[in-house]
């Protein structure tokens, strides 16, 4: 089995350092972006565009119902196409995920397909993308050869508003995303998608919304968007948590600000900050009571911690109820050294949340400072 990614550890409660001089190389996980957003947004002339200027490209296109027309759209490309048809790959094939995943991989090591450098996963229009997300995330095989790169989601400036009113997969879509591609502006009027771009910003604050035309992009905008950045083979922490975008749980909305109408109301993007180091194992308990209980209402999370008696930060982050392995930083990005954490949620309480993670850190420290006061 490869070697972990450079500067993926075990889960926490058991973490391996990251080493300064970790290297992308040929056994390193190849990155996976998942490519979301709503019928019509336009992924098939992106697709298109990127087969062209992003060669060895290993494609996943997902299909809704039994015919499969979307692939015969695609210009001719360097890297394989597998297809996964008859229905919504967040639910009736998400077990062929996995599996596709695992048959590229072998057929790049036999030399049966060109040696592709990367992956994009074209999700259904109508996809949720939180269990695709899953998938990448918890599989421990597909873990170990695939690492998520991003979630880059389309949005129809000419539609968009309404789908985003009457459709939750698409409201979804764009909370989660790390980038927003605002496809044709050059259709809309002005005022609409100046609205629309206030109401994407109060749903995902932190991503990038970048305009797309005819679905001409630089590829460069739409990689390296996680973690592990690997043209600069460095932990990138500071743009991917993004904490400063987000409104601390514990504040009033702006005034003057009114909540959007229908599915955007239940979703919201908040952060929490805590000053003092975390108890290890109030943090897991806190963690493991949302994963386990909240999985629905927990969409996404990132993080990075200060434990108690741990020189090195550590950054989490979590889909669902899967909490993935955390990473250890050789030192602090900043000069700042609190805990900071970003949470996108559907129907969960900033201050439940906040309440939750102060409450089992706290008490999980005042029990330890008594024992350590009564030791010899």
């Amino acid at each position: 089995m490869p070697p972990r990614a450079p500067g993926m550890a075990a889960p926490l409660g058991n973490a391996d350092p990251l080493h300064a001089d970790a290297r992308v190389d040929s056994h390193a996980p190849l990155p996976v972006t998942l490519l979301t957003g709503f019928l019509g947004s336009g992924k098939t002339t992106l697709l298109n565009h990127l087969v062209r200027t992003l060669p060895r490209t290993a494609i996943l296109m997902n299909e809704f119902g039994e015919v499969a027309l979307d692939h015969q759209l695609l210009q001719k490309m360097e890297g394989p196409m597998a297809l996964l048809s008859g229905g919504c790959v967040c639910c009736t094939i998400s077990g062929s995920l996995a599996p596709t995943l695992k048959n590229l991989w072998m057929a790049r090591q036999k030399g049966d397909i060109p040696a592709f450098e990367r992956v994009i996963i074209e999700t259904t229009g109508v996809a949720d993308p939180v269990p695709v997300l899953d998938t990448l995330l918890r599989d421990n095989w597909v873990r170990a050869r695939f690492r998520l790169d991003g979630v880059v989601t389309m949005v129809d400036a000419l539609f968009g508003m309404g789908q985003l009113d009457e459709h939750p997969e698409a409201v979804k879509q764009v909370a989660v995303a790390d980038k927003l591609l605002l496809t044709k502006i050059d259709l809309t009027a002005p005022d609409r998608v100046a609205a629309l771009r206030e109401r994407l910003a109060a749903l995902n604050p932190a991503a990038d919304l970048i305009p797309v035309t005819h679905g001409e992009l630089d590829p460069a905008a739409i990689q390296n968007l996680g973690l592990w950045n690997a043209a600069t083979k460095s932990l990138e922490v500071a743009r991917w948590l993004k904490q400063q975008h987000y409104r601390p749980a514990g504040a009033s909305p702006a005034i003057g600000k009114t909540q959007p109408a229908l599915h955007d109301a239940r979703i919201q993007a908040f952060s929490v900050v805590l000053d003092t180091p975390l108890d290890r194992y109030g943090l897991q308990s806190a963690l493991g009571m949302l994963t386990s209980f909240r999985a629905e209402n927990l969409l996404r999370f990132k993080a990075i911690v200060n434990l108690q008696g741990d020189a090195q930060p550590v950054v989490l982050h979590g889909v669902q109820h899967v909490l993935y392995p955390e990473v250890r930083l050789d030192a602090w990005p900043d000069g700042d050294h609190r805990s900071r954490f970003v949470f996108i949620v559907r129907d969960l309480e900033p201050a439940f949340v906040e309440r939750l993670l102060a409450d089992f850190t706290g008490a999980a420290r005042s029990q330890a400072e008594p024992d350590a006061l009564a030791s010899p």
